[in-house]
C-alpha cells in the first residue's frame, strides 16, 4: 500500500525517556480523529544522535524532523503539515541535510555538518526491528558477496588492506588480529562481540545496537567465515534491556532468512551467535575478563600472552572485536578497502564514534572521519559551551583517558595525536568541561569510578588507586600537605607500570593529566586552601555583597540559622554555623551572595 506520508519515531533510549511512544499513541489518535490514518504510516528508528532534542520525530517526504515535542504539539503538527502540507517551523530541527553512503538524509547542518556515519549509517534511518529496512539498505550483501566470491585469506587480506584499527580503546590493527587467529590449528574457534560498555557519559555501542543490531550480526558471520569460526558470543550487560531485546530479535530474523544458523545462503558456511549478559562490572571490557565472565567464572584478566588469538573462550583460538569495529566490517566488504582507506588520517583510517556529553550545547551521538580537530566537535558540531562559559578542558577516553585543555583544541583526533597530547582515543567517550568546574575533583571522580571497579586481583591496581583517591579526598578537603602532588605522581606512574590488565595501566591518567595542564588547581587546594570554582565543599564560604536590600529570603531558607539581619539591612552569614549547602545563593534574587 502507497502512503502518502512516512512518519518516523525516534525509539532510542532517550527518546523513549522523554515520551515519545507515548507522542506515538497521541499522533495516531489524532489522525484518527482527522480521518487520514490509512494515509500515513508510521515507523520506528534508532538513535538519530541529537539526544539533546528527543524526543525527536522525522516526516517524509521533506526529511523535516521536528525535535522537544509535547503531546499538546502534536494536533498542530497533524493539523497543518500532515494535512496541508505546512511544516510548522517553531518545532522544526532541520536546516540542512547529510550524505551518507546510500542516499541524502535528514540532518542539522550545525549538528551533522562535519559528521560521516559509516558505523552508524543506519542509526535513525532504518526500523531496526525490521529486518527488510536493512535488507532494502543492501543488508547482508557483504556477506553474501564473501561467501560467494571471496577466500576467508581474501577477506583478511581486505581487512587488513582497509586500515581499520580496532574501536574499544587500543587500536590494535583489525585485520592482524583476524590473522592470527585464523592461523591457529583445531575445528573449533570462537567470534566476540564486546558489547560491555561502561564508561560514565559512554553510549555509542549501546545506542549502536539499538539503532542498527543487524550490522553486528553480519560483521560476526564475515569474520566467522575469515577465521573458519562456527560459533559467535555477543557479550552485552544487562542494564541495556532495549539493545538486547533488540538483539535477540535480529538473530532470529537473521535465522529465518537463512543468514544465520547453518549452511548459510546454501553456500556451505555453519555459523550462530547467542547473547551472554554480564552483570556490569567495567573491569569485563578487557578481553580476558570478558572471557572468564562467559565461562561463569569472576570476571578477572589474566596475564598475556597467550592472547585469546591462541587461547580464549573455553582454551580455543578467539577473535573479538566491540561493536563500532564489526559495524565498520561490511561496508568494507562492499565498498572496498582502498575506498575505506582513503578516509582517515596516514595510521587511523575511517570515522570513530563519540558520545559527545557534559558541558556543551549539543550533547549526543556523534562520528567524524579520523583527523576531524577536538575543536571542531567540540564548536562546530556541539555548539560550544553553554551560558557564554568558557571551555577549561575536555576528557577522552572514559574514565582511563586525560583531561586535554583549551590549548590542545586544535588537536587531530586520531590515535597517535590523542597520545601525544597525553590523553588516549579509548571507546569514544568525550566530556566537554566548562570554567566552573574543579579540575581536582574532576580527576577524584574518574579515580573513584576506576578504584571500585578495581577487580582487586592485582596490588597495584588494588592498593595504589585506593591510596591516590585518599590523597585526593584530602586534598579536596583543604586537608592537603605540601608533597601530595609528587606522591601523586609517583604512585600513578608506578601503577602505569606494574598493573596487570588496561584498566590499572590507565587508571591514573586522569590525574596525572590533570596534574600535568592543571597544576595550578592541585596547588591553590593545598598551600592556599582554595578551590577557584568553588566546587569543593570544604574550601569555599560564603559573604553578602553590597547587593543585598535585606528581604530576608535567605534567611528563611538557610536550614541552620546561619543568617542574621534585620529588614532592609545588610544581612550577614556566620561562618561556624553554615554548612555550606548553597540554599542561600539558589534563593537570593539580586547576587547579594557570593563564594569566598
Amino acid at each position: 500500500m502507497a502512503y502518502d506520508t512516512i512518519i518516523t519515531f525516534c525509539d532510542g533510549t532517550r527518546c523513549m525517556h522523554t515520551q515519545g511512544r507515548a507522542l506515538q499513541a497521541v499522533l495516531e489518535q489524532e489522525l484518527e480523529r482527522c480521518q487520514i490514518k490509512d494515509r500515513v504510516k508510521i515507523t520506528l528508528s534508532g538513535c538519530l544522535g541529537m539526544c539533546d532534542k528527543g524526543p525527536i520525530m522525522v516526516v517524509n517526504p521533506g526529511y523535516t524532523i521536528y525535535g522537544n515535542l509535547q503531546e499538546s504539539d502534536i494536533p498542530e503538527i497533524v493539523a497543518e503539515h500532515i494535512v496541508k502540507g505546512n511544516p510548522v517551523s517553531r518545532l522544526v530541527i532541520q536546516e540542512d541535510h547529510l550524505y551518507n553512503r546510500f542516499f541524502r538524509i535528514f540532518g542539522d547542518a550545525k549538528f551533522f555538518g562535519k559528521q560521516m556515519r559509516i558505523a552508524l549509517r543506519n542509526c535513525g534511518i532504518i526500523d531496526p526491528e525490521n529486518i527488510d529496512d536493512y535488507l532494502a539498505l543492501n543488508g547482508y550483501e557483504a556477506l553474501a558477496k564473501v561467501l560467494t566470491e571471496m577466500s576467508p585469506t581474501e577477506v583478511i587480506a581486505e581487512v587488513k588492506k582497509s586500515g581499520l584499527r580496532g574501536r574499544g580503546g587500543a587500536g590494535f590493527p583489525t585485520g592482524l588480529k583476524w590473522q592470527f587467529t585464523a592461523e591457529q590449528e583445531g575445528p573449533d574457534k570462537f567470534v566476540i562481540c564486546n558489547a560491555d560498555e561502561g564508561d560514565p557519559g559512554a553510549f555509542m555501542d549501546r545506542s549502536a545496537i539499538e539503532g542498527d543490531p543487524h550490522t553486528v550480526l553480519e560483521g560476526m558471520a564475515i569474520a566467522g567465515y575469515a577465521i573458519g569460526a562456527k560459533k559467535g558470543v555477543i557479550y552485552i550487560r544487562a542494564e541495556y534491556p532495549l539493545a538486547i531485546d533488540r538483539l535477540y530479535k535480529a538473530i532470529n530474523q537473521a535465522r529465518k532468512y537463512n543468514l544465520l544458523g547453518d549452511n548459510i545462503l546454501e553456500a556451505g558456511f555453519d555459523f550462530d551467535i547467542e547473547i551472554r549478559l554480564g552483570a556490569g562490572a567495567f573491569v569485563c571490557g578487557e578481553e580476558t575478563a570478558l572471557i572468564h565472565s562467559i565461562q561463569g567464572a569472576r570476571g578477572m584478566p589474566r596475564p598475556r600472552p597467550p592472547y585469546p588469538s591462541v587461547s580464549g573462550l573455553f582454551g580455543k583460538p578467539t577473535l573479538i572485536n566491540n561493536v563500532e569495529t564489526w559495524a565498520n566490517i561490511p561496508v568494507i566488504m562492499l565498498d572496498g578497502a582502498e575506498w575505506f582507506s582513503t578516509i582517515g588520517t596516514e595510521k587511523s583510517k575511517g570515522t570513530k564514534v563519540f558520545a559527545l556529553a557534559g558541558k556543551v550545547v549539543n550533547t549526543g551521538l556523534v562520528e567524524v572521519p579520523m583527523g576531524t580537530t577536538l575543536r571542531q566537535i567540540v564548536y562546530d558540531i556541539g555548539g560550544g559551551i553553554p551560558g557564554n562559559k568558557k571551555l577549561k578542558a575536555i576528557q577522552t577516553g572514559g574514565p582511563s583517558g586525560g583531561c586535554l585543555p583549551e590549548d590542545y583544541l586544535d588537536t587531530p583526533v586520531d590515535y597517535e595525536s590523542l597520545a601525544a597530547a597525553g590523553s588516549i582515543m579509548g571507546s569514544g567517550g568525550m566530556i566537554v568541561i566548562d570554567e566552573a568546574s574543579c579540575m581536582v575533583d574532576i580527576a577524584k571522580f574518574f579515580l573513584e569510578f576506576t578504584q571500585n571497579e578495581s577487580c582487586g586481583k592485582c596490588t597495584p591496581c588494588r592498593e595504589g588507586t585506593k591510596r591516590m583517591y585518599e590523597i585526593l579526598e584530602r586534598i579536596t578537603a583543604g586537608e592537603g600537605r605540601d608533597g601530595d602532588i609528587e606522591k601523586l605522581e609517583r604512585l600513578g606512574n608506578m601503577i602505569k607500570k606494574s598493573s596487570l590488565c588496561g584498566l590499572g595501566q590507565s587508571a591514573p591518567n586522569p590525574v596525572l593529566s590533570t596534574i600535568k595542564n592543571f597544576r595550578e588547581e592541585y596547588e591553590e587546594h593545598i598551600r592556599e586552601k582554595k578551590c577557584r570554582a568553588g566546587v569543593c565543599k570544604e574550601l569555599i564560604g560564603y559573604s553578602v555583597n553590597d547587593n543585598c536590600i535585606g528581604c530576608g529570603a535567605c534567611k528563611k531558607a538557610c536550614p541552620v540559622g546561619a543568617i542574621t539581619g534585620k529588614t532592609k539591612s545588610k544581612h550577614e552569614i556566620d561562618a561556624e554555623k553554615c554548612i555550606k549547602c548553597g540554599m542561600c545563593i539558589a534563593t537570593c534574587k539580586f547576587d547579594a551572595i557570593i563564594k569566598a
